[in-house]
């Protein structure tokens, strides 16, 4: 033990120094969004993700608005495990059809006023997939869509944009 310390204070720090990332564009619609949703949803907006089919690809970009470089949660963006709970459904992929039953029952069991965003362009108009034996298409054909984000997959700032324009209509 005494040998490593003493290794410790004969080498001292050898990692880089921290330089943060920062992002203008970011920083620019997290403060746009902020304002909104401190005036429409009293500071918190709750969002339910539901895989209705994905080949994940749209799931890991959601899930990077919760790492340290994009804190949606410092622009009142919070994912909720329950729909019950949620104000918006982030609903990616085709909707397959073994998941239609799900999905629609999600949908009922959210609260009103519910916003259904399709995410990526599976869920927009069905991607490769399209609508067959196995797959009911786009979330359109199953559901009510109140805002679609395009992209394959759409970045995290593509999803803040598109949130953004979804609270931007009437």
């Amino acid at each position: 033990m005494n040998k490593l310390l003493s290794k410790i204070a004969r080498v001292g720090i050898v990692t880089e120094k921290f330089k943060p990332l920062t992002d203008p564009e970011l920083e620019k619609l997290g403060a746009e969004i902020k304002a909104v949703i401190d005036r429409r949803f009293a500071g918190s907006l709750a969002i339910r993700q539901v895989d209705a089919g994905s080949c994940n690809a749209c799931e890991l970009e959601i899930a990077a608005l919760g790492n340290p470089f994009y804190d949606a949660e410092r622009f009142g963006i919070h994912f909720v495990a329950s729909p019950r709970h949620a104000d918006v459904l982030l609903v990616t992929g085709p909707v397959s059809r073994h998941m239609q039953a799900a999905l629609l029952a999600t949908y009922e069991a959210t609260p009103e006023p519910k916003w259904v965003v399709a995410v990526g362009t599976c869920a927009a108009d069905g991607g490769e997939f399209g609508s067959n034996y196995a797959s009911c298409g786009a979330v359109g054909n199953v559901l009510k869509v109140d805002a679609v984000i395009r992209g394959c997959p759409p970045t995290p700032t593509e999803l803040i944009r598109g949130l953004l324009s979804l609270f931007a209509k009437p």
